[in-house]
């Protein structure tokens, strides 16, 4: 199983992103993908989760700024961050939950209930 998380750079406040979380050895139809990101000296926060169903979650924290899809025919997740502040300057990660929420309301949104991790993608906000 591999992640590999892209399309992160050097962006001006304002600015848009469109990260991209290319997935091998598993189906978007079996796991749920979350993204993460954590800041220099700061933990790891989590951003938004896309279920094996097609639902997804974004954090209040960007709620309104960035939004997640997936193509499946891809097996890639995107994450799209518009309006960007420098607070939002991090690495960024996605990860896999094979977990089945269906028919719940519940998105993970804890480190530990992700199995498998990408690398990270660096994004810097600044002027």
């Amino acid at each position: 199983v591999q992640l590999q998380a892209s399309g992160g750079g050097l962006v001006h406040p304002g600015g848009s992103l469109r990260l991209s979380c290319a997935v091998s050895g598993i189906s978007l139809d079996s796991y749920n993908i979350g993204w993460f990101r954590q800041a220099p000296g700061q933990g790891r926060e989590w951003i938004s989760c896309i279920r094996r169903d097609g639902s997804t979650l974004i954090a209040e924290s960007v709620e309104g700024r960035f939004t997640i899809a997936r193509d499946t025919s891809k097996n890639t997740v995107y994450l799209d961050m518009n309006s960007l502040k420098s607070e939002d300057t991090a690495i960024y990660y996605c990860a896999a939950d094979g977990a089945n929420y269906s028919g719940s309301i519940y998105y993970p949104r804890f480190r530990v209930e992700y199995d498998y991790w990408g690398q990270g993608t660096l994004v810097t906000v600044s002027s």
